[in-house]
């Protein structure tokens, strides 16, 4: 168990056998009077991380005692961690029941670094990543019908447990991804849930040929690609006058890209929101033919406004996505058109989380942000 500094009645870590106060700060950096070998002595035993404290409120850069990994887990070292929509409802408390203090970040690459008892099959240095889905009971209803996401029981990285905003990570090894050991750890982040979330509502599209993505984000950039590997027509819907990011998702291969408030040129067999607004799920249904289906993707969304029973006649389905599997994740990574897909990143140092929360809630970049670990030798200047 391990204690936020300066706040020493909050408790991040549960269930860890290390338990320790972290004791005041100590200079570090330039002038310290320590040498860049016991500085990187120093990183080496303490975890930083970017810690919500409050709802609503910005996250707080910590040095924390480091855990281990009980029965049934690893401790990575943070190699790149996403940042996600899902992030932002956290920190907004839009999602229900926060378990503060908590560690944000579900799309984290790591290596292991140290492997608890009971864990099979992998090893010291592997390359792993952690997803939003952090555990399961395995003994409900949900589970035993192969539906382990709609678990009453589950756990959530970033959410209920902590998650990937930091320099390590301690995650149970059977709900991690292994991941290929040659590519950028930037580049691999997003798929953690941007790519497995997005993947997930492709597949409930089924066969669709045209179809629309609404909110061109780090999900859309991912399934967009996807979906043109498979030789679909993708429709791409931006905030009204949105042009940067129409012309990014033409770049991507969309055969058409406009406003939300637009007709698409040909009726769509499928659309996909990812778009947290609920003012969109009307104007989808309208969208798309008889018999198709409008997928809605987000974790949380705004009130959907009442619409006429007509756009939803004609056996045209309303669907929702939520969470994940393990099979998505491993379905994700062995089809071949993921490996086509590219994604586009902006790199933000840990320390300025805040920033890049804040880029993503005002759509600054296109793509995905991505936060990087300070190194051992930049670990002294941690605030």
């Amino acid at each position: 168990m391990v204690r936020i500094e300066a706040t020493p009645s909050l408790r991040i870590f549960r269930g860890s056998p290390v338990e320790g106060e972290i004791p005041a700060a100590r200079p570090r950096g330039p002038g310290c009077g320590r040498t860049a070998t016991e500085c990187g002595d120093v990183a080496g035993t303490a975890l930083l991380a970017m810690v919500l404290e409050r709802v609503g409120e910005s996250l707080v850069p910590r040095r924390l005692t480091m855990p281990a990994p009980s029965e049934g887990e690893v401790l990575l070292r943070v190699e790149a961690c996403g940042v996600c929509r899902t992030d932002l409802h956290v920190v907004d408390g839009d999602l229900p029941e926060v378990r503060l203090p908590v560690i944000p970040g579900h799309e984290c690459v790591g290596r292991v670094v140290a492997v608890g008892p009971g864990v099979d099959g992998v090893h010291v240095d592997e390359r792993m990543g952690v997803p939003w889905l952090a555990g399961t009971c395995q003994r409900c209803d949900d589970c035993l019908a192969g539906a382990e996401n709609l678990c009453g029981q589950a756990t959530f990285t970033g959410y209920t447990r902590p998650g990937g905003f930091a320099t390590h990570i301690v995650a149970r090894a059977a709900y991690c991804v292994s991941l290929p050991e040659d590519a950028d750890p930037v580049a691999l982040a997003p798929l953690l849930c941007a790519g497995l979330i997005g993947w997930r509502a492709l597949t409930r599209t089924g066969h669709a040929r045209r179809l629309g993505l609404y909110g061109f984000g780090a999900s859309a950039h991912i399934v967009a690609q996807i979906a043109r590997a498979q030789q679909r027509d993708v429709y791409a819907f931006t905030r009204p006058g949105d042009i940067a990011t129409q012309s990014f998702a033409r770049a991507l291969g969309a055969c058409w890209a406009g406003g939300s408030n637009e007709p698409p040129p040909a009726p769509l067999d499928a659309a996909i929101l990812f778009a947290p607004d609920g003012a969109l799920v009307p104007l989808a249904l309208r969208a798309v033919r008889k018999g198709g289906k409008v997928v809605c993707a987000g974790i949380h969304m705004s009130d959907i406004p009442s619409f006429p029973y007509r756009l939803l006649w004609g056996e045209r389905e309303l669907l929702s996505v939520a969470n994940l599997t393990r099979d998505d994740a491993r379905s994700f990574f062995a089809t071949p058109a993921t490996r086509a897909v590219h994604t586009r990143t902006r790199s933000y140092p840990l320390s300025a989380a805040n920033d890049a929360l804040a880029d993503l809630r005002h759509g600054v970049f296109q793509g995905a942000a991505v936060l990087v670990p300070p190194r051992d030798e930049e670990a002294c200047t941690w605030p």
